[in-house]
């Protein structure tokens, strides 16, 4: 009887554990939110337990319904999981943290049951590295690189980006947001807007137009009728010049808000000149100042303000420069450096080009912004007309900003190619305030 009553028993274990374990039951899983196969350890249901495993990018936090939407990095899919107060949060190091220190756009090492689809324990990803509040990258949308100081790291379609908390388009990024980068080794996988950028519009600009607006110290641009500038969030001693006249407004740029400035009572004196003499290295050099090519060999007399300089020598590289002049005298020295042999040859050809020499015909293409339409298209600032418009095709990076009164501010960084065709953009309705 003893024997017998031993085997009954060790039956009912294996029963016991059958069920605690969910063995030979499927999981029960909503559309939408299916949870994929990750690492799985078979362990039993309780405080700490878990029987999957991941490393994971967060894309939502649901406070209210106290749950997390991950993303698988391998898949490229994301699933959803509910936290409670037996869930543990932790930074990578392992000190505990609240979940209102946890954000979209984290890189975690995350423990969950399955088939319940609760969370077990949350640790900022051991493996990840982080570069914050960068403001000088380079994103390359056609070679899928981000260039951050001296490295290059890759970017793809698990590539997550936020504003706010909320997921938004590279489109939507701008040169002057300020940015975080998360990855793993030498892949991005969230990008994070830190300050994002607002709108600046003038008033009253009459007797500036052609002068020059200074926005902190890496924006400087010439003022042009009806321009929109898109501005770092934040706020500045605006500084406004024009030939004999000059300004400052305090302004505070909001995050995709739009501020006008009225400079209407700016006045406007009589010239000042200053004498600038301008050591060129090489000597040979030549030296346009707004446009206009100089003779270096006797001082330059330049009205108080801001100049934009070009230096050019054969076998250097071009400079463009910007000199504030404000005193009656002053030497400026400008230095130019050596070319590559190997870029010589094309940059003889494309001055050739640019002087009439060339008995080809230039042909240029074009670039339309079709869509939406009837909206006011400013490309880098610069009021270009009402959509659908079209503008002559330069390549690189240019900002696309639309505005119709009534109607939220939207601005686009496109990376326009270098092919010999026309390029057409079309982009999302603007919404209403």
């Amino acid at each position: 009887m003893t024997g017998r009553k031993l085997k009954i028993q060790g039956i009912l274990v294996l029963i016991c554990l059958f069920i605690l374990t969910g063995c030979g039951k499927k999981p029960v899983e909503d559309a939408g939110t299916q949870v994929p196969n990750y690492s799985e350890n078979i362990i039993l249901a309780g405080p700490g337990s878990y029987d999957s495993a991941d490393t994971a990018l967060i894309t939502r936090i649901d406070n209210e319904e106290k749950t997390i939407t991950f993303l698988n990095l391998d898949l490229n899919k994301k699933y959803t999981l509910s936290y409670d107060g037996t869930t543990v949060f932790a930074d990578k190091f392992g000190e505990v943290l609240s979940i209102s220190q946890i954000k979209e756009g984290d890189l975690a090492d995350i423990t969950f049951l399955k088939s319940r689809k609760t969370l077990t324990t949350l640790q900022m990803a051991q493996n990840a590295w982080t570069n914050e509040s960068v403001s000088r990258y380079v994103i390359d949308s056609r070679l899928h690189n981000i260039t951050i100081g001296n490295d290059i790291y890759r970017f793809s379609d698990t590539t997550r980006i936020f504003s706010q908390g909320k997921e938004v388009e590279f489109m939507d990024l701008n040169t002057a947001d300020i940015l975080t980068f998360r990855g793993i080794g030498s892949n991005v996988y969230s990008i994070v807007v830190e300050k994002g950028h607002g709108y600046l519009k003038l008033s009253g600009d009459e007797n500036f137009i052609g002068g020059w607006i200074e926005v902190g110290q890496n924006q400087i641009h010439q003022i042009t009728e009806e321009m929109l500038l898109v501005v770092p969030e934040g706020t500045y001693q605006v500084l406004f010049s024009t030939v004999g006249g000059n300004g400052t407004k305090k302004v505070t740029i909001k995050r995709n808000e739009e501020v006008t400035v009225d400079i209407s009572d700016l006045t406007v004196e009589a010239p000042q000149f200053g004498q600038i003499v301008f050591a060129m290295i090489p000597a040979d050099a030549t030296l346009y100042v707004d446009g206009e090519k100089v003779d270096t060999g006797a001082p330059v007399s330049l009205q108080y303000g801001i100049h934009q300089l070009i230096a050019k020598a054969e076998g250097y590289d071009t400079t463009t420069s910007y000199l504030k002049v404000g005193s009656p005298s002053a030497g400026i020295e400008i230095e130019l450096e050596k070319k590559d042999s190997s870029d010589t040859a094309d940059d003889e050809e494309e001055e050739d080009v640019s002087s009439g020499n060339s008995t080809t015909t230039a042909t240029y293409y074009r670039m339309h912004i079709e869509s939406p339409t009837d909206v006011e298209v400013y490309v880098d600032g610069n009021y270009v007309g009402i959509s659908p418009v079209s503008i002559k095709k330069t390549s690189g990076p240019h900002v696309i900003t639309l505005r119709k009164s009534g109607y939220e501010t939207r601005s686009y960084t496109v990376q326009v190619d270098d092919e010999e065709k026309d390029i057409s953009y079309s982009f999302v309705p603007l919404e209403a305030e």
